[in-house]
């Protein structure tokens, strides 16, 4: 079993300033993680509710510290299947704020037993539910080098990915790579130039990562299915940590707010034009200050973006 490992939650206090809480309303945490978001919500909140979602078994055991409190609930599942969780629940359509906390938390990068970070070594799983899909190290066991290579250079953004694709290849002819360090070796070997600011590992581990929990699509899958969930006047929270994700947000928040492209020279009178939209944009996208980052490095790379239902 892992030990408890520290989590300090990005961009708090923007975060409760963007949900713009109502004591006495409904609220999804769909990325509950270790519940620091969650508790801050709960301690805003009166008659109100929280539903809370997670797929980590840890998270839901997390969960237990509020297991007294008749205003808070948790659902074990991704948050891609947040509508199917609201309508479960009731409130489908009836929710004041949606919270998406999007990425490895630093309690799953932290514990090697996961299999995220390449900076302790433990088995090569990387499963946000570590009960569900193929590990990180099933995969390098089976995929093609045109695959592998995709995978590396679309979700890492990596300009070696076909040399590290070949290197694991290479090796997994005579030794079956199963390991965080065996991973990051030989990428390390595979890598010919160095970041001097950055283990030659990062965008590769990150790209795994992405692949095997679906993360982006899962982002796309949960951003539409929140248009249903959310109430007129519902705002829709969303904190991404690298640019794939933000880049998702952005658009998604961009295209809802001006609606499908009209062909021009429609007479289609303003009220016409407005049916066609969804979102509104709630102020410019927000990044932790200088004290956040002393405090927190890992918050460095957070964006939090925020939008209101029309």
């Amino acid at each position: 079993m892992s030990e408890e490992f520290k989590h300090i939650s990005v961009l708090m206090t923007e975060t409760l300033d963007a949900l713009a809480i109502n004591p006495e309303g409904i609220y999804i945490d769909g990325t509950f993680g270790r519940g620091g978001h969650s508790g801050e919500i709960l301690k805003r909140l009166s008659t109100g509710r929280l539903q809370a979602i997670d797929q980590d078994p840890q998270a839901i055991k997390a969960a237990e510290k509020f297991a007294d409190d008749t205003r808070f609930s948790i659902a074990r599942n991704r948050f891609s299947q947040i509508k199917s969780v609201a309508e479960q629940a009731g409130i489908l359509g009836q929710v004041d704020g949606i919270l998406l906390d999007i990425g490895v938390s630093s309690p799953q990068l932290d514990d090697a037993d996961r299999g995220f970070s390449f900076m302790k070594d433990g088995p090569l799983d990387m499963r946000m539910d570590p009960d569900s899909g193929r590990s990180a190290a099933q995969w390098l066991a089976e995929a093609e080098l045109e695959e592998m290579v995709f995978v590396i250079k679309k979700y890492g953004e990596e300009k070696f990915a076909t040399r590290i694709a070949r290197k694991i290849i290479e090796t997994r002819e005579h030794t079956t790579i199963t390991t965080t360090a065996q991973l990051a070796q030989l990428i390390d070997d595979a890598v010919p130039v160095k970041d001097k600011h950055k283990h030659p590992a990062t965008r590769t581990f990150q790209a795994i990562r992405i692949y095997i929990n679906s993360e982006l699509e899962e982002i796309q899958t949960a951003l539409q299915a929140s248009l249903e969930v959310l109430k007129p006047g519902g705002r829709l929270v969303v904190i991404s940590f690298h640019s794939l994700e933000d880049r998702i947000v952005k658009q998604f928040i961009k295209k809802q707010s001006k609606g499908e492209a009209i062909p021009r020279g429609l007479p289609l009178t303003d009220e016409q034009l407005k049916q066609n939209l969804t979102l509104k944009a709630v102020g410019k996208a927000i990044k932790p200050s200088d004290e956040e980052i002393a405090q927190n490095p890992r918050s460095r790379s957070s964006v939090l973006r925020v939008a209101e239902k029309l």
